[in-house]
């Protein structure tokens, strides 16, 4: 929290950093925010809208996203479609909503990237109906400050959620998922790579919950820590009584690269289910020097 509180009190200055060069060289809409406003001369909303959002969510971090964000409502009518979103932050601290809504069959991708310095606090909800399918990369790249994300998704039948995260950059991080499969034969994964160094510190907390047959999901997370950082990842598996034939996997691993380094790793199993196909996995090891200095003696 002492990381959290620094960045929000950041005083705002010069990034130095254009917007423009944070998207990817990728066709489709494009969202821009600067310390949570919306800058329209580096947006091509498309269907993407801008709203008042009304936040329900009993999170604490999430409470405080309420008012505007941005939304995403397809159809089975629209093609599949790329959305970037840009976070770029110079101080202080931002929070934004986001809605996430896919119909019968829609696909899309979302892009997000998180850059610059400051507190950036996000919300972001998720609701996929049946056969909808929904891709997203989370790119964290800030030099500095803290983000914290919090995504609420619900994932009907046979929809598939992915979300991927990339945690690179020098800043702090908190990422909170709560997963509800509530469609037979619903897919979510959930995972990422979390790479820290200096002092920093970098975590996550995920649960998954089953709530109907034949669901299956992944969360797969990897972990680097260098110096005297640390990386926390927590995963956890729900299956209800009634969702049988629930195939669930965590895969949880870190290395460290220094002594002081520090990784902690929660994988969690809670089952009602007679029927399932659940496992997880934890490792955490450094690396080995004689493996090391054997490769820089070859110029590896």
């Amino acid at each position: 929290m002492q990381a959290l509180r620094a960045a929000a009190d950041s005083e705002p200055h010069v990034t130095g950093i254009d917007p423009a060069s944070l998207f990817l060289d990728l066709d489709g809409p494009r969202l821009c925010f600067i310390d949570g406003r919306f800058e329209p001369a580096h947006s091509r909303p498309g269907p993407v809208q801008l709203t008042q959002q009304l936040v329900t969510s009993q999170h604490p971090l999430a409470s405080l996203t309420e008012g505007e964000g941005w939304s995403l409502h397809l159809g089975p009518e629209h093609a599949a479609t790329c959305i970037q979103i840009v976070h770029l932050g110079t101080g202080g601290e931002s929070h934004v909503p986001a809605r996430i809504t896919l119909g019968e069959d829609a696909v899309a991708t979302v892009v997000e990237t998180y850059a610059g310095s400051g507190w950036a606090n996000r919300l972001t909800t998720i609701a996929l109906a049946r056969g909808a399918r929904l891709m997203r990369s989370v790119r964290l790249v800030q030099s500095e400050g803290f983000v914290s994300i919090r995504d609420e998704a619900t994932v009907g039948e046979a929809a598939s959620l992915v979300s991927i995260f990339l945690g690179a950059g020098a800043m702090g991080s908190r990422i909170d998922g709560a997963l509800t499969l509530n469609g037979t034969g619903a897919f979510a994964e959930m995972g990422g790579a979390l790479l820290t160094r200096g002092a920093q510190k970098q975590e996550c907390a995920v649960a998954v919950r089953h709530d109907a047959v034949d669901g299956s999901s992944r969360q797969i997370w990897r972990a680097v820590a260098a110096d005297r950082s640390a990386v926390s990842l927590a995963a956890r598996v729900e299956v209800a009584r009634d969702a049988q034939r629930t195939d669930g996997e965590q895969s949880l691993r870190g290395l460290l690269l220094d002594r002081g380094a520090t990784v902690n790793l929660k994988p969690e199993l809670e089952i009602f289910a007679d029927d399932v196909k659940c496992a997880h996995g934890a490792t955490v090891g450094e690396l080995d020097r004689n493996a090391l200095f054997y490769l820089a003696s070859r110029g590896v």
